[in-house]
């Protein structure tokens, strides 16, 4: 296999370092496989988080959510648990690559089957697969179908990892079609999962809106928050 190095880490065939929060961040990714989108910085933006917390990330892709949090927020410990084992070393060279090494662990697993703990997380985030598995096209790169599909997931799966990993008074949180929003809440709620903040993302100030932000809370008592609404992407612009 072909490789270069930069400054100690290990660079694979067909992957790419690029900068991001104004170059507080440097990101190993694949060239051409997946990458991360907007939609992961939206989420590592909203989340509540509260100092020392632990954070899960379940299908951690690249590592972005939790060099995000890490960077910016008062985290304790990040876990991601990632199935794919190309994107689960990313992520851990991410987390060398960045300083987090000792703050940051990667876990190849899935999350069927969590290899955690119960009831480890006060925080767990999740960027799901947005569309049922026979629905639209697949794409043909593998890391790419099985982030976009429930390929190898589904959302009952997600929520049902999350009712197990979280403590109680844990929170959740997921970004999600808005089309798929009623399924969200009323799955959520099957898991103990009780909605309590939502933000709708709104790709510009005449379109329907596209993504759901919605934070959950393990046990909680019923009572939801509706957020101002979030427009555009921000002030941020995702490596190409």
């Amino acid at each position: 296999m072909n490789s270069s190095r930069y400054r100690d880490i290990e660079l694979k065939q067909g992957e790419t370092i690029d900068t991001f929060l104004d170059g507080r961040l440097r990101l190993i990714q694949s060239r051409h496989g997946y990458r991360f989108s907007i939609d992961a910085v939206f989420l590592a933006e909203f989340v509540t988080v509260k100092a020392g917390d632990t954070v899960v990330d379940l299908g951690t892709g690249c590592g972005i959510m939790l060099l995000i949090l890490l960077a910016a927020r008062k985290v304790g410990h990040c876990y991601g648990l990632e199935v794919q084992p190309e994107l689960a070393s990313q992520a851990a060279r991410n987390a060398i690559l960045n300083g987090f090494s000792g703050r940051m662990h990667v876990i190849v697993g899935d999350l069927r089957n969590s290899p955690m703990k119960r009831k480890m997380a006060d925080l767990l985030i999740c960027n799901p697969p947005y569309r049922k598995a026979r629905s639209g096209r697949i794409n043909p790169d593998q890391e790419r179908a099985i982030a976009r599909h429930e390929i190898l997931a589904t959302l009952d799966d997600i929520l049902k990892a999350a009712a197990f990993l979280l403590k109680s008074r844990g929170r959740l949180g997921l970004i999600y079609p808005v089309e798929r929003l009623a399924d969200l809440l009323t799955k959520m709620r099957r898991y103990q999962l009780e909605p309590k903040r939502l933000q709708i993302q709104y790709p510009n100030s005449d379109a329907p809106g596209k993504l759901v932000l919605v934070e959950a809370t393990l046990g909680a008592r019923p009572g939801l928050k509706v957020l101002p609404p979030l427009v555009g992407q921000g002030n941020y612009t995702i490596p190409s």
